[in-house]
């Protein structure tokens, strides 16, 4: 039977495979600092030979940022799948925190099993490349793939994708498939094979609270001064009510109740609330009262600060009334919920809490992205959920996403295509965090699991 020598094949060849994926940690390709472009373009040229060695057609394409991975390999005519990752990778600050060098992969030991440590390993280049080595095996013993696949690589998903439209719309024709793969997410618990079916939508803001011309001596004009950092915080205050509900005038228009159906299966799932609390220094929930902690973090939507400041930042004290006062924040967005009328909205709220002789301007390269609900009616998702059950057995489940991952929602709006999401990350794996790791485990079955897929969509 072709699967099982595949199976067999992706066994045999694990050194081999984790010698590859070494490979491509070792390319620093830093998306966000220019001094690190030679590098993604290394990286993306890397991943292109490889693919071509393989029997795909492939190329590094040019954008006006860091290049795209195109490959194709197999039949015309049929079913059509496209695969989709990103090759770039977060800086590694704070260097200082990481046990060993971010760019030199090493499988350590740990109390939960080995892990590949390193940037990148989880996120993405790790998951991306389970797909590639479940097509490697597979072409390896059956001579080529059963459908026709396209690969599609991005080198700025951690960056903000600035070319990442452009080029969908400039190669519509070409990247246009059945369904878009994207491997970008994890379990819900350890050992828990998890295909989201939901991702909250993003919005970004930021303003700036202006007080007095300059900054004030604090002993001359402290008591009669207006101080925007004291102003601001009244506003940042406004946002949230004693029970954690976002007090901001229709910010809850378009968000629509989970089915008592959906919330059965999440309680089924593995969740360990205990566990996701105690991992990060909580001991109890502190999101919107009334829902439970995976409502709150899949199906609810949120607004948070993310950075505050102003006033004098150095060391010992300076006795100023600052002239300014800054806030960043972000909303994470579910069902029906519009980012440019939320913008819109919260841009009001702070606005008409302004004090006298206060003014108020806002980021004009602020980002917005709506929610996705995927299509898991579809034929693929019970394939996808036959495929990681056989593998890591136990049933899979249908879960959320706390996280935003826009390109989803473009693969729909840009390209017509609904797009299915199964990874094999864990909660633990300190994506964007020192000490990056991707579990031997996850690694492993995650290609086991692809050459499952293959062959569940091979009929």
């Amino acid at each position: 039977m072709t699967l099982d020598a595949v199976l067999t094949r992706i066994d045999r060849t694990m050194p081999e495979t984790m010698d590859r994926l070494f490979g491509l940690l070792r390319i620093p390709s830093i998306s966000t600092d220019p001094a690190f472009n030679a590098d993604c373009a290394r990286a993306a040229d890397w991943i292109a030979a490889d693919l071509r060695a393989m029997g795909f057609e492939a190329e590094a394409r040019a954008t006006p940022g860091h290049p795209m991975v195109v490959a194709h390999a197999g039949p015309m005519g049929g079913r059509h799948v496209l695969f989709y990752g990103h090759y770039d990778v977060q800086p590694v600050d704070p260097l200082s925190l990481w046990h060993r060098e971010p760019f030199d992969p090493a499988i350590e030991d740990t109390a939960k099993g080995p892990v590949i440590r390193g940037r990148g390993s989880s996120d993405d280049k790790g998951q991306l490349m389970t797909f590639i080595e479940a097509c490697r095996a597979w072409i390896a013993e059956k001579g080529a793939l059963p459908f026709r696949v396209t690969i599609f690589l991005e080198g700025e998903e951690e960056s903000g994708s600035p070319s990442l439209i452009p080029f969908m719309r400039d190669n519509a024709d070409e990247l246009r498939a059945d369904i878009a793969l994207i491997c970008d997410t994890g379990m819900i618990a350890p050992g828990v094979p998890s295909i989201t079916g939901q991702l909250r939508g993003m919005l970004k803001d930021e303003f700036t609270l202006y007080g007095p011309r300059i900054d004030l001596h604090s002993g001359h004009y402290g008591g009669p001064g207006l101080n925007p950092l004291r102003e601001i915080s009244k506003i940042i205050a406004s946002f949230h009510d004693e029970d954690g509900r976002v007090a901001v005038e229709g910010f809850y228009e378009g968000v629509d109740p989970v089915s008592p159906q959906t919330l059965a299966e999440w309680q089924r799932t593995g969740f360990d609330e205990k566990d996701y609390l105690t991992s990060v220094g909580y001991t109890v929930p502190h999101g919107e009262k009334g829902f439970s902690t995976l409502e709150q973090q899949w199906a609810r939507p949120t607004l948070e600060i993310n950075g505050l400041w102003g006033g004098y930042q150095g060391a010992g004290g300076k006795t100023v009334i600052p002239a300014e006062a800054h806030c960043k924040l972000t909303c994470r967005l579910v069902g029906r919920m519009d980012p440019e009328k939320l913008r819109k909205k919260i841009r009001a709220h702070v606005e008409a809490r302004l004090p006298v002789d206060a003014r108020v301007s806002w980021d004009r390269d602020s980002e917005g992205s709506p929610a996705v609900v995927m299509a898991t009616g579809r034929p693929e998702f019970e394939a996808a959920r036959a495929a990681l059950t056989d593998e890591w057995g136990r049933s899979a489940v249908i879960v959320g996403a706390g996280g935003s991952i826009p390109i989803a929602g473009f693969f729909k709006s840009v390209l017509g295509m609904d797009a299915l999401l199964m990874g094999f990350a864990n909660d633990d794996d300190a994506i964007h965090s020192p000490n990056e790791k991707y579990d031997v485990k996850s690694f492993h079955k995650g290609i086991r699991s692809w050459a499952r897929m293959i062959d569940k969509l091979a009929g």
